[in-house]
């Protein structure tokens, strides 16, 4: 196995990647600290490219406070952007191929039907404008990279909408639920193991995919779900956008087309409620 280093290895994904490389029996990755491996740092970059001599380089690093990021607009852009960029470029002058992931929040969200990779990139708040940009830096820089949109992440790890919403569902009698916003809820663990088999296909085909689990939801239909799941006990009540103001406008519609990533490598995408109800099994026995 060619070495593999994952940046943002701290994060929600770059634990699901340590987790599904031990089941894998993948040895050769290793997730170096921000401390040493900081995505705005060159000097520190050349170091661990110099150390590792990485085949795959995968950046889990990612400013993700959708909200915040409306008034954090220079943080948002440095980590997002010029992040990104950094790694490109350092991966073009190790020949390092590039694993980048990305969002459904680049899109408007205005069209009704699933978004292919080839749909206009249209972000409607800070959080998917910088992401885009960052995707256009790797897309100018190089050429050797897979870029990899998800959307609604949550796993075990981390912080997310099922933990969350088991947090409050234990604390309250009555949730209110945005319903007119839909999608695709993604397991970690299921995008995490997309990652590490587009690896070991050894497979040149390069370019924008898309990876969220199958099926399509709203957040208030996955809340129901994940209550359901949990068995926990409280009402949950629909309500639309406008009546939960935020600072940052989120697509009304990202469910993504995932038929390019299924073709191209032979994957098999597991529906979100299954791996929901996986995620949830493995959150009562921690």
């Amino acid at each position: 196995m060619n070495k593999i280093v994952v940046f943002g290895a701290s994060g929600q994904l770059g634990n699901c990647l340590k987790k599904v490389a031990e089941e894998k029996g993948i040895s050769e990755i290793y997730f170096p600290p921000e401390s040493e491996a900081n995505i705005l740092d060159k000097d520190a970059l050349k170091s661990v490219f110099e150390q590792y001599k990485p085949a795959f380089a995968i950046n889990c690093a990612a400013y993700t406070a959708v909200d915040k990021a409306e008034d954090e607009i220079d943080l948002a852009r440095k980590i997002n952007k010029t992040g990104a960029e950094n790694l490109a470029e350092a991966c073009k002058a190790y020949n390092t191929k590039f694993i980048h992931i990305s969002t459904d929040f680049v899109f408007k969200g205005d069209k009704a039907h699933p978004l292919v990779e080839g749909d206009i990139a249209e972000p409607i708040s800070v959080y998917g404008l910088t992401k885009l940009e960052g995707e256009q830096d790797i897309a100018r820089l190089m050429d050797e990279y897979f870029i990899i949109r998800t959307s609604w992440l949550y796993s075990e790890f981390g912080n997310n909408f099922v933990k969350t919403m088991l947090k409050l569902g234990a604390e309250r009698d009555l949730l209110k639920i945005i319903a007119d916003q839909v999608g695709t809820p993604t397991y970690g663990i299921d995008l995490a193991g997309c990652v590490l088999d587009i690896i070991t296909s050894g497979s040149t085909a390069y370019g924008i995919y898309h990876y969220s689990n199958e099926g399509v939801t709203s957040w208030y239909d996955f809340a129901k779900g994940i209550f359901d799941l949990s068995a926990t006990e409280v009402k949950v009540l629909p309500i639309r956008t406008d009546e939960y103001p935020t600072k940052a406008t989120r697509p009304a519609y990202s469910v993504m087309d995932k038929s390019k990533i299924k073709t191209t490598f032979g994957i098999e995408i597991p529906y979100w409620r299954d791996s929901l109800a996986i995620c949830i099994e493995r959150l009562k026995i921690e």
